[in-house]
């Protein structure tokens, strides 16, 4: 009886046991085929030229648009000192009064002696006429002649000698009185009342300087220099027009000056120390908001790029040299790689030098899916937008020079 119910008990764990793996095997027979990871969507731009305007933001500093330094003309003690320091004065303006007593002095006395000579010479010329009459008549020998005729000439020069001596007077006199001679604000004085002063001293008195107008004297490198006579000479930027010699300034505070300036010439000589040339810029200040020797940064128009490249920051990325290179999506749908030269940054764009051409459909999403030679799907199509006529763009830095 034992051995019938074993025998039971193991045919119905075989029957369980077969019907476990059979439909085990019938549920793997009936799962599909595994298929391939799925196409990769991104997001391209289609690649358009534009017109640009290109800026590029150089730093430097103010200084006066014309500076005098006031110093005497004539020895003397400073009676009077006209003016109130760091005021506006206007040319002509008396500044300092020197002693004049000893001057006026030197005046009278030159105009008595001219005085005394212009009275002696009527006498000596017609001296002289009777002495030519006589010779004529041989009265007188030549010798008496000879002789009234040199005392005239000598009268006739003491004259002029008085003459100038009253005018070298009249000049000493008058630079007892220390003018200005420009219109400008005028600073500290160096000297006070009783101090003595000599003329053409080292020291100057005071210093005015005009600063409506104001000069901004800004560094340009060569290396830069160059590269704008590079793009100019192949046709990439175009220097036409007035508008040319427009310069905004930006303040020490990140401010915009509201006063444009013109660009007035650039100079011929390179500085040795820092390899750059000198850019001047002449500003309108009449609220004298700018003062000599203030820091700012000059944003100058070089040209326009009528055939600008442009495309988003996002899309460019760099391989493994620090090359950048962007993906570009074939007529097959397949993710190129393209290295390009970059020429500068403009806000969030880069302006693309070479490796683009227009009608290239540029990847700008979905990058971290996509490998060079990779199928991929478009899922929306973006073109570059360009700017309306007359629109100002943001100021612009060259990029860095890109590695070969």
């Amino acid at each position: 009886m034992r051995a019938h119910t074993s025998w039971n008990l193991l045919t119905l764990w075989f029957i369980i046991l077969s019907f476990t793996f059979g439909a085990t095997a019938c549920g793997k027979g009936s799962q599909p085929k595994s298929q391939g990871p799925p196409t990769p969507e991104v997001v391209t731009l289609t690649v358009e030229p534009r017109q640009v305007v290109l800026t590029t933001e150089l730093t430097g500093r103010t200084s006066a648009f014309r500076v005098a330094e006031i110093r005497p003309q004539v020895n003397g003690l400073i009676q009077k000192r006209l003016f109130v320091e760091g005021s506006d004065v206007k040319a002509g303006s008396l500044l300092y009064q020197i002693d004049p007593s000893s001057f006026q002095a030197a005046l009278d006395n030159a105009k008595a002696a001219l005085g005394r000579a212009e009275a002696n010479l009527p006498a000596v010329a017609a001296k002289a006429k009777r002495s030519k009459q006589l010779l004529a008549e041989q009265v007188v020998s030549q010798q008496n002649y000879d002789d009234t005729d040199a005392a005239l000439k000598q009268a006739e020069a003491d004259v002029l000698y008085w003459k100038a001596s009253v005018a070298a007077a009249e000049i000493n006199l008058a630079h007892t009185r220390i003018t200005a001679p420009i219109s400008g604000r005028i600073g500290r004085s160096e000297v006070t009342e009783g101090a003595l002063v000599t003329a053409y001293q080292p020291v100057a008195l005071a210093t005015i300087q005009q600063m409506d107008p104001i000069y901004v004297d800004v560094n340009q490198s060569t290396t830069e220099l160059l590269r704008l006579k590079q793009r100019m000479e192949e046709g990439r930027l175009d220097q036409n027009g007035r508008s040319q010699n427009k310069v905004k300034l930006l303040l020490e505070n990140g401010s915009v000056y509201p006063q444009e300036g013109a660009l007035q010439f650039r100079d011929v000589t390179v500085e040795q120390s820092t390899g750059s040339v000198v850019l001047r810029v002449v500003f309108p200040n009449p609220q004298g908001l700018l003062l000599p020797g203030m820091f700012v940064r000059a944003v100058i128009q070089e040209g326009v790029n009528n055939q600008a490249i442009l495309i988003p920051q996002q899309a460019v990325s760099r391989d493994p040299k620090g090359n950048p290179v962007v993906l570009v999506v074939d007529a097959e749908s397949k993710a190129q790689q393209r290295l390009l030269k970059l020429d500068r940054a403009i806000d969030d764009q880069w302006l693309v030098s070479s490796g683009l051409a227009p009608g290239d459909a540029i990847v700008i999403e979905g990058l971290q899916k996509v490998r060079p030679g990779m199928a991929v799907k478009v899922a929306s199509a973006a073109a570059s937008q360009t700017p309306a006529p007359g629109a100002k763009p943001a100021s612009t830095a060259p990029a860095a020079p890109e590695k070969k």
